[in-house]
């Protein structure tokens, strides 16, 4: 299939999302270039075209005329047709807009590659990214269980030892008192001895 102008003109490229790796402002603009030069040589290419077959036709015509010889005269030796030359510039203008069509193909692949690689490439930085992030994440919570941790070991020693003191005042309160309870116990107490002072003089009264 020939690719026309109008092909250039109507070819719709698929936009990508990220950014492009050449400005596309100017490769529009090498693309309207590239469609006038093609357009140029399209209409050099219909003129060179119309001419060999109007050149064509007429020698045709002239070998179809009936040649009228008189009886007498020899029948004169038929003359070669001159052989059509193909005009060197119509090839030139062929080969020069393929040369432009491949520049053309080229460019546009390159565009393409370069905004996939574009997309590759923030692709694997987003990933970078994110594993970053998880990582110091991750890092800084194990080091907020650790803080917790030593937090937690500090306060259940403490707690250990608050209850060892108990321990130890509870026993030393009870001996205390078990020692005093013992004291008074071999004194007497006070109220027997009270008692005692009483019922002597109570007797000493009735002896008298």
């Amino acid at each position: 299939m020939a690719l026309t102008p109008e092909d250039v003109v109507n070819k719709q490229f698929q936009q990508t999302k990220f950014r492009e790796g050449y400005d596309q402002d100017e490769v529009d603009d090498f693309l309207d270039e590239v469609v006038v030069e093609l357009r140029r040589l399209h209409q050099e290419n219909q003129e060179l075209q119309a001419k060999l077959e109007a050149a064509g036709s007429g020698s045709t015509e002239r070998q179809a005329e009936p040649v009228v010889v008189a009886a007498a005269a020899p029948a004169p030796a038929p003359v070669a047709a001159a052989p059509v030359v193909q005009p060197v510039q119509a090839q030139d203008d062929s080969e020069s807009s393929s040369s432009l069509l491949q520049l053309a193909r080229r460019l546009h692949d390159e565009h393409v590659r370069e905004g996939a690689e574009k997309r590759d490439s923030l692709i694997a930085e987003g990933h970078a990214t994110a594993a970053r992030v998880v990582a110091e994440a991750e890092a800084k919570q194990r080091a907020q269980m650790n803080i917790l941790n030593e937090e937690r070991s500090k306060l259940e020693k403490k707690i250990d030892g608050l209850r060892e003191f108990e321990r130890e005042y509870r026993q030393k309160l009870r001996g205390y008192i078990e020692s005093q309870l013992k004291d008074l116990d071999a004194n007497g107490g006070p109220s027997n001895q009270k008692s005692g002072s009483g019922f002597v003089t109570s007797a000493e009264k009735s002896n008298v």
